[in-house]
């Protein structure tokens, strides 16, 4: 009897040993491994990022338990961009989730002839950027995200409606983003019917946001900035210039908002990253980066600022704080 116990247990631990590496390998104790690429660090990307994790989160990916990520950000720093996209590639990561254009290009270069999955964030023209030949079928590109496409004749309205007789827009931006690039077009769409003139001032990095502002002085009635990552990194400057010379200053995000814009018409860029993270989880559910379209964000809504509103010379008619979602008084 006792012969035929420790034959029993033998047994019943070769199988076990045969059977758990099975398991393990079924995924068990598996994680994913996430890059995630940040063209440069300021409020609404940093809220994207973390809307990205908190959107896995609720789709069962748990960080630490069952996913892993690799933040890096290239500070604005274009070359940098393209070494952490091959990094990324070199390290065989699972999916690559870009947050903003240039990024997200240089991920979709260094992906290509690879198995690894592309989803963007906060991109304003995803097939103009080149990142996709469609919005809807894209089948033979391993690539998708959510795009932060913002109404750029709703910004000219508000302007208008808080400045009424504005008959010069200034505008600041990067001419080597292309997002920036599209959304400069599309403001001098919106004011040439309008009888506004745009005037132009442009930049390449965050250091020359300040003197770009002050190039505006004295020629514009009021300023506004697209979803630009280098403007928007270097915003207090062009606050201060603003507030300043008392120059209305119209950004086109909440966060801008919050940091001492007067209104906007845009997105809670949390709320763009929850939405990219739950498309994500998607995609590793083995749903595939190619059978999924591209997505707007969800939620557009008006926050205003009356206290910078009144720090620039403006007064926001009450109609509109009424209307608006968000409003802040600092």
């Amino acid at each position: 009897m006792k012969k035929k116990h420790i034959v029993g247990l033998l047994t019943g631990l070769l199988v076990l040993a045969l059977v758990l590496p099975v398991l393990a390998g079924c995924g068990g104790g598996s994680k994913y491994k996430i890059g995630i690429s940040q063209i440069v660090t300021h409020p609404a990307l940093d809220a994207t990022r973390q809307g990205i994790i908190d959107g896995m989160t609720e789709a069962g990916y748990v960080e630490g338990e069952d996913v892993d990520y690799d933040y890096q950000t290239a500070e604005g720093d274009m070359t940098l961009v393209a070494s952490i996209a091959q990094k990324f590639v070199s390290d065989k990561v699972d999916a690559i989730v870009s947050i903003a254009t240039p990024d997200s290009q240089a991920s979709v270069q260094a992906a290509q002839g690879s198995d690894i999955p592309v989803v963007f964030s906060a991109v304003t023209d995803p097939v103009g950027a080149g990142l996709v030949s469609d919005w809807a079928s894209h089948a033979d590109e391993n690539v998708t995200g959510v795009s932060d496409m913002i109404v750029v004749d709703d910004d000219v309205k508000i302007i208008q409606e808080i400045i009424p007789g504005v008959a010069k827009i200034g505008t600041i931006y990067n001419a080597g983003e292309s997002n920036s690039v599209f959304l400069a077009t599309k403001l001098k769409e919106a004011c040439v019917s309008r009888g506004i003139e745009v005037v132009e001032a442009t930049v390449s990095t965050s250091a020359d946001v300040l003197s770009a502002a002050q190039s505006l002085v004295g020629k514009v009635d009021a300023i506004w900035v697209g979803t630009d990552n280098t403007v928007v990194s270097g915003l207090e400057a062009v606050i201060k210039v603003c507030e300043d010379n008392k120059i209305p200053f119209f950004p086109s995000d909440d966060p801008s908002i919050e940091r001492g814009g007067i209104a906007a018409y845009g997105f809670d860029y949390y709320d763009l990253g929850f939405q990219t993270g739950k498309m994500l989880a998607r995609v590793l559910k083995a749903e595939g980066a190619s059978a999924i379209p591209v997505e707007k964000g969800e939620v557009i809504s008006l926050s205003v600022n009356t206290a910078a509103a009144e720090r620039m010379g403006a007064t926001i008619p009450q109609e509109i704080v009424d209307n608006a979602k968000t409003k802040y008084d600092n």
